[in-house]
């Protein structure tokens, strides 16, 4: 990658903090989804100061990941894609916050995966807020149920909840609902707003947004 083009990518980072810091105070953590992102362009985001990152799926975060971590130490992973229960083991090792804990047999895995692995990663339910039937996530009225089982019977670290809204409706109304949820059972954490939408997301009160486009460019 060319000087200029790692300038870009820091100035586009720097402009979207901005962004974020005149929309909410304090302003959302910036997670860089960094998925199928070629590893210049994640070099340059680390050159830049990023270090909080999200990726969809464990095997190739184990690609981008496994060998930077010994050379950043202060990186902070985040898993926000769907997580198979064969693959808990993965993410345990490798996964600082797993955002898309979504069902009691996924939270009974990942208990027990912590347990063997002594390594405790804090978690996020996601919300299918939209409801929909393709997508991954507890649904609002489920989510009681599997924050008891996530608290009180596998005893993971819950922070909070995260949410990815239909595409074909107002995102505004989604976040409105995940802040409300939190709330209601004294979560603090809200991940919701991605590209197109986390200007609104900070104003709702999202603590982490996952911005992949709009920060890396189109892929």
């Amino acid at each position: 990658m060319t000087d200029t083009a790692s300038i870009s990518l820091a100035k586009r980072r720097d402009d979207i903090l901005a962004e974020l810091a005149q929309a909410a105070s304090p302003p959302p953590c910036l997670v860089a989804v960094s998925k199928t992102q070629p590893d210049e362009k994640i070099d340059a985001m680390l050159a830049a100061g990023q270090r909080v990152f999200g990726e969809n799926r464990v095997q190739e975060a184990q690609a981008h990941w496994a060998e930077r971590r010994a050379e950043y130490p202060d990186l902070e992973l985040r898993l926000i894609g769907p997580l198979q229960t064969n693959k808990t083991d993965d993410a345990v090792a490798l996964f600082d916050v797993i955002e898309t804990l979504d069902r009691d047999k996924l939270a009974r895995a990942l208990a027990k995966a912590m347990t063997a692995a002594r390594r405790h990663p804090s978690v996020y339910i996601q919300v299918n807020t939209g409801e929909e039937p393709q997508k991954a996530g507890v649904t609002p009225d489920g989510l009681a149920a599997l924050l008891k089982v996530a608290v009180e019977e596998c005893g993971l670290d819950v922070q909070g909840l995260m949410c990815i809204p239909p595409v074909d409706e107002p995102a505004g109304p989604h976040f409105a609902l995940l802040a409300k949820l939190a709330r209601r059972h004294g979560l603090k954490g809200l991940s919701m707003g991605m590209s197109g939408d986390y200007a609104l997301a900070a104003r709702f009160g999202a603590t982490d947004v996952r911005i992949g486009t709009a920060l890396f460019g189109a892929r």
